[in-house]
């Protein structure tokens, strides 16, 4: 507990032990209320006092304006026991939303530890220790076992493996070496290595994700928003009708104001909202919290029950469902030797940072030699254009060929293929083979089993090899051959045949795919660590490779706003029928204090039930 926390349990077992004192005593009048004041004090003193700071900004009708009016006029009407047991449970009841909610920012605490405390940085010869924000791009860091890794950087010297836990929610550690990158946040768990320092503090990944983390409670989902409207219609509304409840009967019967008065401080009590407050946002912090344990960082609760809603989870398929990693599987040559063709497409690629490009230039193997290369193009969706000695060069899909008549044809072998020709004569092609993650089967099954109607893949692939990985994996449907502009009426053409009330969710690597990511109705980042692209484009970002995640997140949002719903009827139908026996006379103080306190007790241990969802 903290020491706030620590304090008002003090104040409270203080408060109670005064109170049974003050019920023993056999004392009448004056002094027995100065001895029931003495309990009530010690445990309300601060809610009278933000009741008169908040009516004196304006802000009249909230919790501690219904409990300040309801216990004074208790003791009006010479219920000082009352009085004071209501204001004591009142704040039991805050302190159980105060320990609920430390419970619920613990997840998210161990997340925000991923903060580095400081730098050590090599100048001069000498290790200097320095905050993140003070380290320049450019400059060295040493690092040491245990150490966490200050900012973004790339190793120079040195090997060693990489705790990731705390973004990824994954506790196996990863191996590092020389020219290998590494990310703010993590933990350097073996050796002592020196690294190049790649982007400021306030670039950093580490930097990205607290602010994400931070800023997520400011997005209300529908729900919570709904209940904020509510309390605040709701609060002034119960204040008028407790008053109605005191001053019209009297006024229109023979019975006097001593009967009505009780009731309508009865009225008061069970009609605050704050089970409804504090138990709804409560749940989706919890959610968002739970999320954060297994590497699942959602930017908000209006995402979170966005999730809970989807029917239609769209895929991109390289780097999403597949590792991304191509090798070159076969050369097909038409004109040239094979080993000259892949040395063309090597020096056209050179300059390219697409995954396909890469591994061209990995199979080459030899040297490069870019002083071949007089202009370059990079043709979006299409392929690369260069003019490389003298000859312009095409390198890409088959659209690319049709714009200069190459006359090309389809391969045998599985893979993507990437046509070459020089000055519009096709040379052959070069064939690219990617492999499918091994838990992406899974990822679809298991998002099958949680309820989510239609798998959808859409890709700039060719559609054979589209098609081969649509089947492997289960998919619904397969689109290939997609330009990017042709994903995003893709997208906007599945958002229309989905049922209504339902949400679709596209999965992409956050980089290549921030149009379709902001087009659907969440945006979800696969493989983010490391990726400052993919953590603004996207709603939802899962923090590694592993699309199986995507369920558990949607078991988590859909547990979540079942619970929400749960703690919305329990609260309005309690209250509904114990707000009806206060009017009648039938509810006594104690009840309106079950009706208040102990429903938001009870709400909120509910909602503490969200930090456990990801199990």
């Amino acid at each position: 507990m903290t020491t706030k926390q620590k304090r008002s349990l003090v104040r409270i077992l203080a408060s109670a032990v005064l109170l049974v004192i003050a019920w023993a005593l056999p004392l009448e009048g004056v002094w027995k209320l100065l001895v029931f004041l003495v309990p009530y004090a010690v445990v309300g003193w601060d809610v009278l006092w933000k009741s008169l700071r908040n009516i004196a900004h304006g802000q009249v009708f909230d919790e501690n304006f219904l409990m300040s009016i309801a216990t004074i006029g208790a003791f009006f009407v010479d219920e000082y026991a009352e009085a004071v047991a209501v204001m004591l449970f009142y704040q039991v009841g805050e302190l159980f939303q105060s320990v609920a909610v430390g419970k619920s920012r613990k997840s998210i605490a161990a997340l925000m530890d991923i903060r580095p405390d400081s730098a050590t940085v090599l100048r001069g010869g000498e290790a200097v220790t320095v905050s993140p924000e003070e380290a320049e791009v450019g400059e060295t860091l040493l690092i040491k076992p245990g150490e966490k890794i200050p900012l973004d950087c790339v190793i120079t010297k040195g090997t060693t493996s990489v705790n990731t836990a705390a973004l990824t929610g994954e506790s196996l550690p990863l191996d590092k070496t020389v020219s290998d990158d590494l990310v703010s946040g993590s933990v350097n768990l073996s050796g002592v290595i020196e690294a190049r320092v790649k982007s400021p503090f306030a670039e950093s990944t580490v930097s990205r994700i607290l602010e994400l983390v931070e800023n997520a409670s400011e997005k209300k989902a529908k729900s919570e928003a709904f209940i904020t409207r509510f309390a605040r219609v709701y609060t002034p509304c119960v204040v008028i009708a407790a008053v109605l409840l005191a001053v019209l009967p009297p006024l229109f019967t023979d019975q006097p104001f001593s009967e009505w008065l009780p009731r309508a401080l009865t009225f008061l009590v069970i009609s605050c909202p704050c089970a409804l407050v504090v138990s709804v946002p409560l749940s989706f912090f919890g959610g968002i919290g739970a999320a954060s344990k297994i590497g699942v960082l959602i930017k908000g609760a209006n995402y979170l029950e966005a999730l809970s809603g989807v029917d239609t989870v769209v895929f991109d398929k390289t780097g999403t469902l597949t590792k991304g990693t191509f090798t070159v599987s076969a050369v097909h040559s038409d004109v040239i030797p094979p080993e000259e063709l892949l040395d063309i497409a090597a020096v056209a690629e050179v300059y390219s940072g697409h995954p396909i490009a890469a591994c061209i230039v990995k199979a080459h193997g030899g040297h490069i030699d870019k002083t071949r290369i007089t202009e370059i193009h990079e043709r979006a969706g299409l392929g690369i254009e260069a003019v490389i000695d003298g000859k312009t060069i095409l390198a890409g899909n088959g659209k690319l060929m049709d714009t200069v008549g190459a006359k090309w044809h389809p391969c045998h072998a599985p893979g993507t293929t990437v046509h070459i020709a020089a000055d519009g004569v096709y040379m052959g092609h070069i064939v690219i083979s990617d492999t499918v993650k091994e838990d992406a089967a899974d990822a679809v099954r298991a998002l099958k089993s949680v309820g989510v109607r239609r798998t959808v893949m859409l890709t700039g692939d060719d559609e054979k090899v589209a098609q081969a990985v649509g089947q492997n994996l289960g998919l619904d449907e397969v689109h290939a051959r997609l330009m990017p502009e042709d994903k995003v009426h893709a997208v906007e053409t599945l958002l229309q045949s989905k049922p209504a009330k339902s949400a679709l969710a596209f999965v992409g690597d956050g980089i290549n795919d921030a149009p379709v990511l902001s087009r659907a109705d969440i945006g979800i980042a696969m493989g983010a660590l490391g990726s400052d692209a993919a953590i603004e484009a996207a709603d939802v970002v899962l923090m590694d490779d592993k699309p199986s995640k995507l369920a558990r997140a949607v078991r988590i949002s859909r547990k979540t706003m079942r619970i929400v719903r749960e703690n919305i009827v329990f609260s309005l139908a309690v209250k509904a029928v114990v707000l009806v026996l206060g009017a009648l006379g039938l509810a006594s103080m104690w009840l309106a204090v079950f009706a208040d306190v102990g429903v938001m007790v009870l709400a909120i241990l509910n909602s503490v039930r969200a930090l456990h969802a990801a199990k």
